[in-house]
């Protein structure tokens, strides 16, 4: 089949699909310890509270057809909308509205559209690249641009903390912001990583975007005020140059397929008119299953009373378990400050941690290896790169101290 220069894009194996492949293949077999992908934890006292508002749903026509039975407008289900700029309005104090706020379908498709709204060829000549000012970032960011080479990313300082943690800091030294920047993006809490950058950093952030005239994109799908995996104390800031991505994936719901883009209303109409182009309209499962609950706050108690403290709790005894099972190796554990990963560095590790990977798979075990992390950094020679792992602890306790037991088990025999 001969293929355009966009599907051959498009067709290619990327850490993207071969994250959702294994995640699909041990869905279906089973018997694999899933530590690998993002699939957000089988809370119980959650999943009462989606069913029971699913049931309400069933109960009242009106819901139910807007649900499956109706299209809603580009921008999104709008009385969703209308809930959740009320929420903001009252929780921050932030001056908006509907208008300012877009779904898409699903946070990536919602990042496919920004970055390349924004980034890429331009009508006038010269190319316009998003920068990372720090990596490892999120998977999914590294593929999505249509053309090569949207992407210009900063190495981390690198923190060495007591009990063989770490932490990963914006290098502001070396961020520089060349002319072909079209938008900064950062992730807080950071995927991989687990990284909070601090209000400091954000703040400093803002203001270089500001500066330089470019948006700064924050991807909040994990942060404030829900699905609220934040095991520090910040603040959550928002203004006209702040496009802050959220998601319903990580409440527990990622099936639901619904992203959320809060930003000025020029960039809302834009992703509104994609959104027709693409898919006409966006799903309103989640959107209708969730209104009531936001409108009303539960949905923010939920997040703050039963999904942090569950997470948190997870993150704390997967550190332990680590601790116990590769003691005696050269480890170091990034400082968990949220999300639900955990990243392991192996300092001088022998081998890469795409063959550290592959040895895991062979044994039942799926994780992540590091080198995907690091878009716009590919040309660079950097060690670290190849020396890291996420892991997951959202799945039960059995299958995340055995996956780390085992995990232990490879590097020490690749240490020899």
């Amino acid at each position: 089949m001969d293929l355009s220069a966009f599907g051959r894009r498009y067709a290619r194996h990327t850490g993207a699909l071969e994250l959702m492949e294994d995640l699909g293949a041990a869905m279906a077999r089973g018997g694999v310890r899933m530590l690998g992908g993002g699939n957000p934890a089988r809370i119980p006292e959650l999943e009462a509270v989606y069913r029971e508002e699913m049931a309400r749903v069933l109960e009242e026509p009106t819901r139910f057809r807007r649900m499956l039975g109706n299209y809603a407008s580009p921008g999104g289900e709008d009385r969703f909308r209308d809930a959740l700029a009320a929420m903001l309005s009252t929780q921050y104090g932030w001056d908006l509205d509907a208008r300012n706020i877009a779904l898409t379908c699903g946070s990536q498709t919602g990042f496919f559209q920004l970055f390349n709204l924004l980034a890429g060829e331009m009508p006038g000549g010269g190319y316009r690249r998003v920068l990372l000012p720090l990596t490892p970032e999120y998977i999914g960011y590294g593929d999505t641009g249509i053309s090569e080479g949207m992407f210009s990313s900063r190495r981390p300082e690198i923190d060495l903390q007591e009990a063989r943690m770490f932490k990963y800091r914006v290098d502001f030294d070396a961020l520089q912001p060349g002319d072909d920047t079209a938008a900064i993006c950062v992730s807080r809490p950071t995927n991989p990583t687990g990284n909070v950058l601090t209000d400091e950093e954000m703040t400093r952030l803002a203001g270089i975007a500001r500066a330089r005239g470019v948006p700064l994109i924050v991807d909040n799908a994990y942060g404030l005020p829900f699905p609220r995996i934040v095991f520090t104390d910040i603040n959550l800031h928002w203004d006209d140059n702040i496009i802050l991505c959220m998601s319903l994936s990580k409440i527990g719901l990622p099936a639901v397929r619904c992203g959320i883009v809060i930003a000025r209303r020029e960039i809302v109409e834009a992703l509104t008119a994609m959104n027709a182009v693409m898919s006409l309209a966006v799903p309103s499962v989640g959107p209708v299953l969730l209104e009531r609950l936001l409108a009303n706050g539960e949905l923010l108690r939920l997040s703050r009373e039963v999904i942090c403290p569950w997470y948190q709790q997870r993150a704390e005894r997967a550190v332990t378990w680590v601790h116990e099972s590769l003691e005696g190796c050269d480890y170091r554990i990034h400082q968990p400050e949220g999300a639900l990963f955990l990243w392991l560095w192996f300092p001088g590790l022998p081998i890469s941690s795409q063959v550290l990977y592959e040895r895991l798979k062979a044994r039942g075990v799926l994780v992540l290896s590091g080198h995907y992390f690091f878009p716009g950094l590919d040309a660079q020679d950097w060690r670290h790169r190849h020396e890291c792992i996420r892991v997951t602890y959202s799945q039960d306790e059995a299958t995340v101290r055995e996956g780390i037991r085992i995990i232990a088990e490879e590097v020490r025999a690749a240490a020899g």
